[in-house]
């Protein structure tokens, strides 16, 4: 079990190994790569069986044992999407939040997608972690990179949550929450300020105030967000997801969206992603890689029960109709 920032508890699917061995687990890829053919069952069960720390252990000891990189000799053994699902899962978090940050923006045209889900959902600490990162991996400013890619209100957004500022719970407010629950760390009357201010913003005025929207999404904490938003259907009959969709346009909308989905479950958040990602005719293969791979040792397990609860269907079901071979096989033991 995972406790947040906030003190949620979140459930991973991928625990570390007992009686880890890093010298023996280099050794056993080893002998999975080397000679004629690749043992691609023995990577998948013993990869996938690891914590991202051992991960990371093993692959300084291969490096170690036997001159070689272990992510070298993994690229060169596997090929398609199962290979990037392997190198992905090579990374720790933080080089695979800062990879996919990098690879979102690069080029000709911007992800947009990629750029909200990691900067909406992560806590202050990772999303400073994620800036210091980019800028020692490659010597550029995450922030000056998105307000490079992105525009308007859109950009301004994105810009505030890489201030990491959101008002997250004191040590005190933790012990609270844990012993009389979320109401003790809640303050109602600037939830219901925060929710009138909303109203004035929003429904009740010519044209959106997004600045409002923009400081009291970027600045509150989750529980103090969720009792806003309780408020502000009490207040205006209308949930505060329904009025983003009524209120706002294009990647603004879809990031507040993505701020309130975290707040109110940030599981069935990530369980909608990967739905997206498979349903209809292709698969959003990166997407689908990156979400498994990344919330697996966090909250994968929470993700798979939100899963089932919204679309009838197992997860691991579905990404069985949607995958193949040992790509399909590796995420499956992911998920497990």
């Amino acid at each position: 079990m995972q406790i947040g920032a906030n003190g949620e508890r979140f459930h991973g699917t991928v625990k570390p190994a007992e009686d880890f061995n890093a010298e023996e687990d280099a050794t056993a890829l080893r002998n999975a790569m080397k000679g004629i053919g690749t043992d691609e069952q023995e990577i998948i069960d013993l990869l996938t069986n690891r914590s991202s720390n051992q991960r990371q252990e093993i692959k300084k000891t291969f490096k170690t044992a036997y001159g070689k990189d272990l992510v070298d000799n993994l690229k060169s053994e596997l090929s398609g999407h199962f290979e990037k699902a392997v190198v992905y899962l090579m990374m720790d978090p933080l080089s695979l939040d800062v990879h996919s940050l990098h690879e979102a923006m690069k080029g000709a045209g911007t992800d947009e997608a990629v750029l909200i889900e990691i900067l909406t959902s992560r806590t202050n600490m990772e999303i400073q972690a994620i800036k210091d990162h980019y800028k020692k991996k490659l010597q550029r400013d995450l922030e000056h990179d998105v307000e490079k890619e992105t525009s308007g209100t859109f950009r301004r957004i994105l810009v505030s949550c890489l201030q990491a500022g959101r008002q997250e719970l004191t040590d005190d407010q933790l012990d609270l929450l844990c012993d009389e629950g979320p109401k003790s760390v809640v303050d109602q009357d600037m939830a219901q300020e925060d929710a009138q201010k909303l109203i004035d913003c929003g429904i009740e005025k010519a044209g959106t105030d997004e600045a409002e929207f923009i400081k009291i999404f970027a600045l509150r904490n989750a529980y103090q967000l969720r009792a806003t938003f309780d408020h502000y259907e009490r207040m205006c009959g209308k949930t505060i997801l329904e009025s983003i969709d009524s209120e706002t346009s294009g990647d603004f909308r879809s990031t507040l969206k993505a701020i309130a989905k975290c707040v109110i479950d940030r599981p069935a958040y990530f369980a909608e992603r990967l739905y997206k990602a498979m349903k209809g005719a292709g698969t959003t293969d990166t997407t689908l890689i990156r979400i498994i791979v990344s919330r697996s040792e966090y909250d994968l397990g929470d993700i798979k029960e939100a899963f089932e609860r919204l679309y009838g269907k197992s997860l691991a079901e579905m990404v069985h109709s949607d995958t193949s071979g040992d790509y399909g096989k590796f995420l499956l033991a992911l998920i497990k």
